[in-house]
């Protein structure tokens, strides 16, 4: 039996509306969910794609996530919102947040959004690449539920704690850099879980601190920092701006993302807006393709995100593994 089911993306996206809209989700939510994981399919980020569905149905489902919840926006200052979830989808907050931010940077030359009481919020880039494609410059900060340990520690404390950045390019696609903190993100091992495939001996430790290949054992344990003590630096510097400055869960107080278990996570992310003409004096495309052309001209350079926009000018069809693609109809 063929291990991969291919489909048409508009089939994927019909599937994934039919099963959210089953387990207790708005039609809205369900659209705005649904853009998000069809573009992590496309951009080749399956562990923030239709992967997601059995565990964002459960949570609809049981509650754990407010699948009709409508996002509250409130004015924090000249330049600053914070966004309530309301125990929602990230992904219709951080829509409004995109949307409140880009009216007042015109302004303002800079504007935060704080959002709290929040879910899963899927690949970081796709968010501040809506801002990028608005004109504006975006920065990203998000956590998660605990799967990185202190640096010398050996139980989890911080989430994998994605970040993420996007500028507008004339006459391009906008630049984005997104990464998770951890050395792999997190969902590429509950991909491999689910495919039984194994993963490689330095992404996380199993839950007794020992290396392991298992992506089983290393859901249970700890994933390993990018940059070691440094990239463990860099997680609790995310965790502050992402939980302690938004008034939301630390990721030692949430929930997991995976289960339909527990109260909802009540993670955090905070969004920031830059008016790129306004702070350059009006020469950042300038200044910008500057710097590109000056990294492009060395051979075997490319810019980060290459590969995925080379993977959305392909993109008509998307593979399932067949396990995951026969759940989903089970769900639907």
């Amino acid at each position: 039996m063929n291990d991969v089911v291919t489909l048409p993306v508009d089939d994927c996206r019909s599937l994934g509306v039919a099963i959210l809209q089953r387990h207790n989700t708005s039609q809205e939510n369900t659209a705005c969910v649904m853009d998000a994981l069809i573009a992590a399919e496309i951009d080749g980020q399956s562990g923030h794609g239709l992967s997601r569905l059995p565990s964002y149905a459960a949570q609809a489902a049981a509650g754990k996530v407010d699948g009709r919840a409508v996002p509250v926006v409130q004015h924090a200052g000249a330049a600053a919102v914070r966004v309530d979830a309301c125990n929602g989808f990230a992904y219709p907050a951080l829509a409004a947040a995109i949307s409140a931010l880009d009216n007042l940077v015109t302004e303002t030359g800079i504007a935060v959004a704080a959002v709290h009481r929040s879910h899963h919020f899927g690949q970081a880039g796709y968010h501040v690449e809506q801002l990028a494609q608005r004109g504006r410059v975006g920065l990203l900060f998000g956590n998660s539920p605990k799967a990185i340990a202190p640096w010398g520690g050996h139980s989890g404390i911080f989430g994998t704690n994605p970040i993420a950045f996007a500028v507008p390019r004339a006459d391009h696609p906008p630049l984005v850099i997104d990464l998770s903190l951890s050395k792999i993100a997190r969902g590429k091992v509950m991909v491999a879980a689910q495919r039984g495939e194994p993963i490689e001996p330095d992404w996380a430790l199993d839950p007794r601190g020992n290396p392991t290949t298992d992506p089983q054992a290393a859901l249970a344990g700890t994933m390993l920092p990018m940059g070691d003590a440094k990239g463990a630096a860099l997680v609790m510097m995310v965790e502050i701006l992402a939980a302690a400055l938004t008034g939301a869960n630390f990721g030692f107080e949430a929930s997991s993302f995976f289960d339909a278990d527990g109260p909802p996570p009540g993670v955090g992310q905070l969004l920031i807006a830059l008016h790129g003409g306004t702070l350059s004096g009006g020469t950042l495309d300038r200044r910008l393709e500057t710097l590109i052309t000056a990294v492009l001209e060395q051979p075997g350079t490319r810019l980060p995100g290459s590969r995925r926009l080379t993977a959305r000018a392909a993109a008509e069809f998307i593979e399932i593994p067949r396990t995951t693609y026969d759940e989903l109809r089970s769900l639907s």
